[in-house]
């Protein structure tokens, strides 16, 4: 079982590579476990089109879903603390960079 939180992006859904930014300057590297369950590289970048990841920070793993306009995280749950802030801290990401109009 896990815990998920689901996060509405009014101006899209932002590209994979602002928010691995996002998490890099804000003490969450990033990387890459599984694109749409293929297993893939830790520096690889996913298509514009892809619909699931699975990203390694470096408190563990977390599981992101895409939709058109939503982003859903999953982790497990029975996750510790320091798991529960690096799941919200991807969720804060998708949230301050989904709600960005595009001249930002």
């Amino acid at each position: 079982m896990g815990m998920s939180q689901v996060v509405q992006c009014s101006n899209g859904v932002p590209d994979w590579p602002k928010v691995a930014d996002w998490l890099a300057k804000h003490s969450s590297p990033a990387q890459m476990r599984m694109i749409d369950g293929q297993l893939a590289f830790p520096d690889e970048m996913p298509p514009a089109d892809w619909r699931e990841l699975r990203v390694a920070l470096p408190q563990g793993m977390v599981t992101i879903r895409r939709q058109i306009t939503t982003i859903e995280i999953v982790t497990w749950d029975n996750a510790d603390e320091s798991m529960r802030q690096a799941w919200e801290m991807v969720a804060r990401a998708f949230t301050e960079l989904g709600s960005r109009s595009s001249s930002q």
